[in-house]
């Protein structure tokens, strides 16, 4: 089955801004040519595309065609580049985790003949946008590669359980104990976020569930352990200069828990995504943890 481009054009537009207005301003045509086009569309696929919600959403079937016009416009871009032509530059979809778009990542994106969509979930999670076809590449926690994907070791964000001091003489006066971690406030980026759990289990050997603040931002994350609001695991990379200051100080000295990372990226579209892997390769290596650094 083969589409028409400037449909495709207008649905990727459409779940790009959340509106048909939008789309008709990036494509330069009225609402109302973006609305036949989706429909023609619909009509061909014989299945809705798009919710028509506030914002628009895609439908599954939408989802995985606008990958498709995602797809296509990279191959395109990597056609035009061998032949020495000009071209728009391709759009590329990435899922990672929010720690990493918050700390390491973004010089890997500069550069690139590329305007780059950013989905940001948990790194335990992040492999599943590419097995349902929604994103191109991803940062995960994932070591055995998604079906149809190739994958790359990166290295381990080091994070460190960390408190302020006025914290840590409320809550632990007697140091880390089970009773003391059962009950100190714990902080936790959502509900898909494991990393305090897993240091607790680490560190005494059980699992202890205390109470908790869900704070969905790294940079608050950092702000609501300063301000004694909970404790939490935070990159070493962001928090070293809080830690020689000692506004922010580690549960146990010396106890940490690294996090693997790996970069997955869909076969078909690897070979015009081969310079932006080399690049997040590279970024990794000067930045995150290697195995013989451990």
């Amino acid at each position: 089955m083969s589409f028409d481009p400037t449909h495709l054009a207008a649905l990727a537009a459409i779940l790009r801004h959340g509106s048909f207005e939008a789309a008709a301003s990036e494509l330069n045509i009225t609402p109302s040519a973006v609305s036949q086009r989706l429909k023609a569309l619909e009509n061909k696929m014989g299945t809705p595309m798009v919710i028509r919600d506030i914002p628009c959403r895609p439908t599954p079937a939408g989802q995985r065609l606008a990958r498709h016009a995602q797809d296509l416009s990279l191959l395109e871009a990597q056609v035009a580049k061998d032949l020495g032509m000009g071209s728009a530059p391709a759009r590329v979809r990435v899922a990672l985790n929010a720690d990493s778009l918050a700390t390491w990542f973004i010089p890997a994106l500069v550069g690139h003949e590329m305007l780059f969509e950013i989905e940001v979930d948990d790194q335990d999670h992040s492999a599943e946008w590419l097995h349902q076809g929604a994103v191109a590449a991803a940062v995960t926690a994932r070591e055995t590669p998604v079906r149809g994907c190739t994958c790359h070791a990166l290295g381990s964000v080091r994070y460190i359980p960390t408190a302020s001091p006025e914290f840590m003489a409320r809550w632990f006066p007697d140091g880390i104990t089970d009773k003391a971690l059962a009950r100190a406030p714990m902080l936790t980026f959502n509900a898909k976020d494991q990393l305090q759990v897993s240091w607790i289990k680490q560190a005494t050997g059980h699992v202890l569930r205390p109470p908790t603040h869900t704070l969905p931002s790294t940079q608050a994350f950092i702000e609501a352990a300063r301000a004694g609001l909970g404790w939490g695991m935070n990159p070493l990379i962001l928090v070293e200069p809080h830690l020689m200051r000692r506004d922010l100080v580690p549960l146990i000295d010396g106890s940490f828990l690294d996090t693997p990372l790996y970069w997955q990226v869909a076969r078909h579209v690897a070979d015009p995504l081969r310079t932006l892997t080399a690049a997040v390769r590279r970024t990794a290596r000067s930045t995150l943890v290697q195995p013989n650094e451990r």
